[in-house]
Order: structure tokens, then sequence, then C-alpha cells
């Protein structure tokens, strides 16, 4: 019989996993004790923008015409427990109120209400992100809990997903970890993901604090190159070097490699500003908190860049935001996503209003979510009307939208036409050919 999977929580992570699973080809039941959310999904939809997913999931979701009719949602644990075989565990961990540490309620919750309900042989997998040591201790849980006892395995299989690029990932991911403690959740999730497997995608076994120390770890070195390239603008605007021909020298070496060397005002989202803070809380709690302690610089460089960028701004209009106009392209942490998690844009927004500036925001996708988070910034429906009667425009989240803005259309509408690229991303030369001032972060004004 092929196996039946369940997939518990159905956010960006989880709905995602489960209309991929649905197109490998397995029956998948979704669950979330959200009722508006399980309803949006089973009309196809899902609450959050993700290139292709919609897509994915109408061609799955049972009920919709000309689907395969493998993918539905319920908020019963019973009949997800009754269902699965294998039950991927999808739920958020976020930052702790006030601590550095991760907090665990959601993916404590989501196995302590399934286990009581695990009558039978099942694989429970967990996706999210935790502290190390958090696997053995789960395993515990369901062991104690569910009326299968031993029966019931737990595997922690980490997720690798990009934010705009999910569905790729999910489907063709570049690696596949699980961390098992016995050969027979290893067979079972090398039948889940044998598609990818068959594609030539390595499948790397491990024990639970190796897989469970994979992706925080990945996060904590890309977070690293990141704020490495931006501690090096820094140096650059001291020394009136150019940050740009600096990465794309060493980008050629091998050994380090292009990506994420664009300097710029940092990195945000839900994954890696809380992952890293939560290595650092685990790490001190195993006494090995001097082996991390390069985070904390990380961390501290990436949120000066935001205060740079508001300085840098600060300068840009004679020394005081009131009473003057701000554009602020960009309200997303990255582009081809809606989430404003933590995001330096609206960061950068918020800490100019905050100082009297009048602040006109415009995203591509994430002007709802912002407006939530934000509502007493100003919004825009487009580019052209953000800018309009701006002094100064801030290019704060690098969409292809505005690297194909017309800096000629928009210098008819600006206040003034003082531009600050905290992305890297724009072209200087059009831009100062359009008649615009142009500064791009640790790059030479001229």
């Amino acid at each position: 019989m092929p196996l039946k999977l369940t997939v518990i929580g159905t956010g960006y992570l989880g709905a995602t996993h489960a209309a991929a699973m649905a197109e490998l080809g397995f029956e998948v039941l979704g669950l979330d004790i959200d009722e508006s959310k399980v309803a949006t999904l089973a009309r196809g939809r899902v609450p959050m923008y993700e290139p292709g997913l919609e897509d994915l999931l109408a061609r799955h979701v049972a009920g919709l015409e000309g689907s395969t009719g493998r993918l539905r949602f319920t908020t019963s644990w019973e009949e997800v427990a009754d269902f699965g075989d294998v039950h991927f565990v999808c739920v958020n961990t976020p930052q702790k109120q006030g601590e550095y540490g991760c907090d665990m309620s959601y993916v404590d919750s989501a196995v302590g209400l399934l286990a009581p309900h695990l009558r039978r042989p099942a694989l429970v997998v967990g996706k999210s992100t935790v502290p190390v040591g958090s696997a053995a201790r789960l395993a515990g849980m369901l062991r104690e809990l569910a009326p299968a006892g031993e029966d019931v395995e737990l595997a922690w299989n980490p997720e690798f997903l990009r934010e705009g690029f999910a569905v790729q990932d999910t489907l063709h991911p570049d690696r596949i970890v699980v961390g098992v403690a016995s050969d027979h959740a290893e067979s079972l999730l090398r039948e889940v993901y044998g598609g990818p497997i068959a594609e030539g995608t390595p499948f790397i076994v491990a024990d639970y604090p190796t897989a469970e120390l994979v992706k925080t770890a990945a996060n904590a070195f890309l977070a690293t190159k990141i704020s490495f390239i931006n501690a090096m603008a820094e140096v650059c605007e001291a020394a009136g070097g150019d940050v740009a021909v600096l990465a794309e020298a060493i980008g050629h070496d091998d050994r380090i490699g292009r990506k994420f060397l664009r300097a710029g005002i940092g990195f945000g989202g839900g994954c890696l500003p809380k992952d890293i803070r939560a290595f650092m809380a685990r790490a001190g709690e195993l006494g090995a908190d001097q082996a991390l302690t390069f985070l904390r610089e990380v961390d501290s460089v990436n949120m000066r860049r935001r205060t740079h960028m508001v300085e840098w701004a600060r300068e840009a209009l004679g020394g005081s935001f009131l009473g003057r106009r701000i554009a602020v392209l960009g309200a997303a942490f990255k582009p081809d996503s809606d989430d404003v998690r933590d995001s330096p844009a609206l960061n950068v927004a918020g800490q100019i209003h905050l100082q009297g500036g009048q602040v006109t925001v415009y995203d591509p996708k994430g002007m709802e979510n912002a407006r939530r988070l934000f509502p007493t910034l100003g919004y825009a429906p487009s580019a052209l009307e953000a800018v309009r009667g701006a002094d100064v425009v801030l290019h704060l989240t690098e969409w292809r939208e505005f690297r194909e803005l017309d800096p000629a259309r928009l210098a008819e509408v600006a206040g003034q036409r003082h531009i600050l690229d905290g992305r890297n991303a724009l072209d200087a030369q059009l831009w100062r050919k359009a008649g615009w001032t142009f500064q791009a972060m640790g790059r030479p004004n001229a």
C-alpha cells in the first residue's frame, strides 16, 4: 500500500510541503487549528504569496475541477492520526518574547495533541527549525503519550526552503537531510523522497542532533557571509573603496563563491535573525557559548546596517527628517515574497517615521502585511505615486520591478532627484543619466 502523509501546520512551510508531496504522488491530509486557513486552502488558495504555490495547490486539492484530489485539509487530530503513515510537523518556532531562545510551544503542542491518537505504527517527522536536543526529548514524549508506544518513531528532516523558490526547493531540493534512530525510519523517508533521490538529490542520513544542527549551522553561515560583506561595505565607505567590485573579485575564488555577497541593509525575515539568536542561546545552555560569540557580531553588523541607512537618509536631507517626504521602495524582507517579518525595509521606514519623516511605502506584494504591522506609515498604489513629491527615494527591497523602473519618468514627479540604493541592485549610470543624485551603500558617489 502506498504511504499516506499528513502535514501538521499549514503556514508557509506546511502548505508548500503538503502541495509538493501531493505533486510527488502521495495522498496528503493537512491539518491546522485555524479553521479559516483550512477553508482557504480547501478552495485552492494560499494565505501568503509564494510564486507557483497556488497553482500547485489547485492542481491537487480535492473537490476542485481538474484536480488529482490527492490533497485535503482538516482540523481533526483524530482524522489525521487515522489517515497517516508519516506525519510531518511543520509548525512555527518563533523567537521567545524578550529572549534570544526559541519558542518551542507550537512544536510541543503539535506533538502533544497528535500523540494520544496514534494507535498504530507511524513515523512523526519534524521539519521545524529547533534547538539541538529537541528531537530526543520529543521522541520520548511520543513514546510516553502514544497508545502505540514504541511503534511510533520520530525522525528529523530540516527544511531548506528559500522564500520565492519554495516550490522548486521542495520538489527538487539540493539535499535531503534526515535524522533517524532506526533503519525503518530511514527506509520510510527514502520512500517519501524517492522522486528527488532518483533525480540525484543527495540523501544524508544523520543522528538527531546532527540533523538539527545542519539547519542552524547553514543559516549561521549564510548570515555570517551577508554580515561580512556589509562590514566590508563599512570599510569601503571609510576608505573610498567600492564594495561591489571587491565582492566580485573575492567571489571568483571558488572557496568563497559569489552568492550572498551583495552589500546592503542586511537580512531579515522569519528565519535568519531568530535562528542565529536561538543558536547562540542553545549553545549557552550547552556550555558552548564561546564557540558562537562571533554570531553576536554578525547580528550586530546586520542591525547596524539599518541604523546606517537611516543616518544616510538624514544626511541626504540636510540633517533632519522633519517636514520632509521620503519614498521607500520595498516592504517585504526580500523580493518574490509578501513576508514582512523583521523586514529591514520596514524597520528603516518605521525609524524615519518616528523621527518626523513623512514616509510613503510601495511594495509589489507586501502592502497588506506591511499595513497590518505598520499602520501609521503612508502607502502608495505604485512606485510612481510613492515617489511623487519625495525629497529622497530609498530602494530597500530588490524587486525586479524596481530595477526596471524608468528613472526619467520618476524624475518628473519627484520633489528632489535623490535616490539611495540600499540593496546595490540599481543601474547607477541609468539613474544619473536621468538627472538623479545616486548613492549606493559601500560605493563611491561619482
